[in-house]
């Protein structure tokens, strides 16, 4: 795609279509079109069709989709005030479709994070794996004996770079400077349109843009989709509100990733009972309810959960939002605040046999890492002024805010999955395995945890990042660093040192790390799991660099 592309017309369908949901007989696509107009999806013997709603001069549609057969794979197609869009066709991928699912088959996800651009934008990168993933599941898929067609693909966050744009956008960016803001980043987005910008060219790649029609996805955000450390301290929002443009960057950064990525992640079933959407579906112009709801949602961070259940046969994923909504308050910090730490636990008792958490951020980190996020914490929220002043330049210098930065989170975290893995608080039998599914680190690794001699439960810390970017090679010895003994007995000396107590988990690294981009791989059946993590080879494929039986 040319960087002009960015400004003309791509006749009636924008983006899309995105097949996000499927839940029974239903599924939901997401669509953007050109101009307002009724979408309609045809997958006989089922369909469904809805009328777009506009936000900032852009079109989109949510189509719920029903009638659509048991244990069949079902071809569709788009149609924009009844003229067929989708497939076009020229198209040399196989026809989108979608596959419900048989009872007892195995479960197949796909997870990953951190894709910053299209690789037909960013070419610095190694090659990007979900085109590699994408190139590889077609190819499987026209062989008409499919061995790994995903139930579901789960991005953990960074699937746009709103600070980190592609030479493209920011060449786009300069043409428009005079109806930008004064003070905007020249090299970044700030507004609703500007951010319709980057899912254009990110989702425009044909690759991803057909296997977002074909797998089924769900997603959340990690800073990148807001602004690097997004919500790392109180004092960092501080920071933040004195800048003019902030207020505009927030709010449409939200707005847009409700649109864009969060609405379809409700279920079809949970669509009726979501007051945004409803309000959004209703409006029309949905431009003042989105431009109040971004705003009102940073500001009241309680006031909105972005956290949702997944639930895959005899597999539960329940994805938290790990940004939006912290408590930052200091002596208060946490991941979550009280009301949707209330939420997160109400979801977790139940039978089945696997239990997935969707956490954007690694809760498991390499030990050394780990242990110098906790001392920072300590630092940071010290009354003596000087000392607290350098923990916040150090929290914020070197990005340490995962979990382990915020200690009350972690602790309750762990002791929340050792009680799930014992089989108790409304769980029986325990589930074969627990694993939390992360990215954001740039490395891919896992990890197996220690809760407890009563944990039943296999736990692991499943971390793949990043799909398209790079780390540094002047870091990664740091982060294999982390995971050296010596070296996390020097930083826990340190945390003592601090009155900090031993973590209450333990964890060994049992894979990893590796720095290319890769995605990761879970096949779960019956009560068995295994992951893969592949990398991209130079010739865009995909090769096998860590393969781990979980339970």
């Amino acid at each position: 795609m040319s960087d002009t592309e960015l400004d003309t017309d791509r006749g009636p369908l924008m983006l899309g279509p995105v097949l996000r949901r499927i839940e029974g007989d239903q599924a939901t696509i997401w669509v953007e079109t050109a101009r307002p107009a009724t979408v309609e999806v045809d997958a006989a013997p089922g369909g469904g069709a809805a009328r777009t709603f506009s936000v900032h001069g852009h079109h989109y549609a949510l189509v719920v989709v029903s009638g659509l057969p048991e244990d069949a794979v079902t071809p569709y197609r788009l149609k924009i005030d009844g003229v067929e869009v989708w497939p076009r066709p020229d198209d040399p991928f196989p026809p989108p479709a979608i596959r419900t699912r048989r009872a007892g088959a195995p479960v197949r996800l796909v997870f990953g994070s951190c894709r910053e651009a299209s690789p037909l934008s960013v070419t610095r990168y190694p090659p990007d794996a979900l085109d590699a993933y994408a190139g590889r599941l077609s190819a499987s898929i026209r062989s008409d004996a499919p061995t790994e067609w995903p139930d579901l693909m789960v991005l953990l966050g960074d699937q746009v770079y709103a600070d980190e744009t592609p030479e493209k956008i920011q060449r786009w960016l300069r043409r428009r400077r005079r109806q930008r803001r004064a003070d905007a980043p020249t090299t970044q987005v700030v507004d609703f349109h500007e951010y319709t910008k980057l899912y254009l060219d990110s989702w425009g790649d044909p690759e991803i843009r057909w296997l977002l029609s074909t797998v089924p996805s769900v997603m959340i955000f990690d800073d990148h989709e807001i602004i690097d450390d997004w919500n790392t301290s109180q004092r960092w929002r501080e920071q933040m509100a004195r800048l003019s443009w902030w207020d505009q960057r927030i709010q449409a950064g939200l707005s847009s990733y409700w649109v864009y990525q969060h609405m379809g992640n409700l279920a079809p079933g949970v669509l009726a009972e979501c007051p945004i959407y409803a309000a959004v579906a209703s409006a029309g112009d949905a431009t003042e309810v989105l431009d109040a709801f971004g705003s009102r949602a940073d500001r009241d961070r309680a006031s909105y959960r972005w956290s949702y259940t997944v639930d895959i046969d005899r597999t539960r994923l329940v994805v938290l939002d790990n940004r939006a909504a912290r408590e930052l308050d200091q002596g208060k910090r946490a991941m979550l605040p009280d009301s949707e730490w209330a939420w997160f636990a109400k979801q977790l008792p139940g039978d089945y046999d696997h239990l997935l958490i969707g956490s954007s951020l690694p809760w498991l980190l390499p030990p050394a890492i780990h242990h110098l996020e906790a001392a920072t914490e300590r630092l940071a929220e010290s009354p003596r002024g000087w000392v607290g002043r350098f923990g916040e330049k150090l929290r914020q210098a070197v990005d340490l805010e995962h979990w382990a930065a915020f200690g009350r989170s972690f602790d309750a975290l762990s002791a929340l999955l050792a009680q799930v893995g014992a089989g108790q608080g409304g769980v029986s039998p325990a589930p074969a395995t627990i694993s939390v599914l992360s990215g954001d680190v740039h490395h891919s690794y896992a990890a197996r945890a220690d809760l407890g001699p009563e944990v039943i439960s296999a736990v692991h810390q499943l971390t793949c990042s990043p799909v398209h970017n790079d780390m540094p090679k002047l870091i990664r010895p740091a982060m294999k660093f982390g995971w050296n003994p010596p070296a996390a007995r020097m930083m826990r000396s340190v945390a003592r040192a601090l009155g900090l107590r031993k973590p209450v988990v333990r964890w060994r690294k049992t894979a990893g790390p590796y720095f290319g981009n890769a995605v990761g791989l879970l096949l779960l059946e019956a009560r068995a799991a295994h992951v893969a993590i592949e990398g991209t080879r130079p010739d865009k494929t995909l090769g096998e660099v860590a393969s781990l039986k979980l339970s």
